[in-house]
């Protein structure tokens, strides 16, 4: 590997592998599923961006800024960061129960959707089959920390451990409601407006990939969208099966989607830069000694 930058994480975090799995898109919209449950952050999202036209171009953009804190080099990722800090600097709204005009930065606002970003990835990943023991899924956690930072908030205040983000969920639940703007984005993701000729692709693929995205929030978010939760291991069951199918598909394919930063990391840093499950299993075979991995 040449010395190139490796950027914030380097090829081989935890963080690294991770993010150049399929299964992230699924975990992206889960997260917005998620995000949407506080009121006051999707109060932000609502007043200053056209989600209801454009979620698939808030999903692309949250995609290409996790692309580019996990695999630009340092310069690239730090820009994008203060890119991002001094929009939400300018961006206000207006709290939906007590009319208080807000700025959308507050360091409680920037918590709850990074949390819920990183659990969304986090679960998503471990329970459709990535492979991830125990204290690697610590080691992602602590690693977001960094990318917490880059949007403004102190990494010393970010959970640094999934026992704390459990925590953080905890204690954040009595501020979440499935008010009128969660109702919205729940009627968006499961059935967004599409031309005539996208139609059946509608029906084929994003009705599966929202509805799994949707079953594998935890059972409080079903309660609070008014549906029931399905039974945990039949969603998992499906997030293998989907697991399953997508890692199937040729690397080479996957690296062309759109914006392509793990083949520009690749093209930087050399063909052992490639993010791979294998060096989370070789990692886990070192630290833990034969047949000793939990995974």
């Amino acid at each position: 590997m040449s010395e190139a930058d490796p950027g914030l994480f380097g090829p081989w975090s935890v963080t690294w592998q991770m993010h150049a799995d399929p299964m992230m898109w699924v975990a992206g919209v889960r997260a917005l599923y998620l995000q949407a449950l506080h009121p006051r952050a999707v109060r932000g999202v609502m007043e200053n961006s056209d989600f209801r036209e454009d979620a698939w171009g808030r999903l692309m953009r949250t995609a290409d800024f996790v692309g580019t804190v996990t695999y630009a080099g340092v310069p690239d990722a730090e820009r994008y960061g203060a890119r991002v800090r001094r929009i939400h600097r300018l961006l206000t709204a207006t709290d939906p129960r007590t009319g208080e005009i807000y700025g959308i930065d507050e360091p409680a606002l920037l918590l709850w959707v990074h949390c819920a970003e990183a659990d969304s990835y986090l679960q998503v990943e471990r329970r459709s089959g990535f492979p991830l023991t125990r204290a690697q899924a610590d080691r992602y956690v602590d690693e977001q920390r960094e990318a917490a930072r880059l949007v403004g908030l102190d990494p010393a205040a970010v959970p640094a451990t999934t026992a704390a983000l459990e925590s953080y969920f905890a204690e954040v639940r009595p501020e979440l409601a499935a008010g009128p703007d969660a109702r919205d984005v729940d009627d968006f993701l499961r059935e967004p407006p599409v031309p005539p000729l996208l139609l059946p692709a509608r029906a084929l693929l994003w009705r599966r990939v929202a509805a799994l995205a949707y079953d594998s929030l935890p059972p409080y978010a079903h309660a609070l969208y008014g549906r029931p939760a399905p039974p945990a291991a039949a969603v998992d069951r499906r997030l293998r099966a989907a697991g399953f199918a997508l890692r199937r598909v040729p690397t080479p394919l996957r690296r062309r989607v759109p914006p392509g930063h793990v083949a520009k990391a690749m093209a930087r840093l050399g063909p052992g830069s490639r993010p791979s499950p294998y060096k989370l299993r070789r990692q886990a075979a070192i630290l833990d000694g034969p047949g000793r991995a939990q995974w």
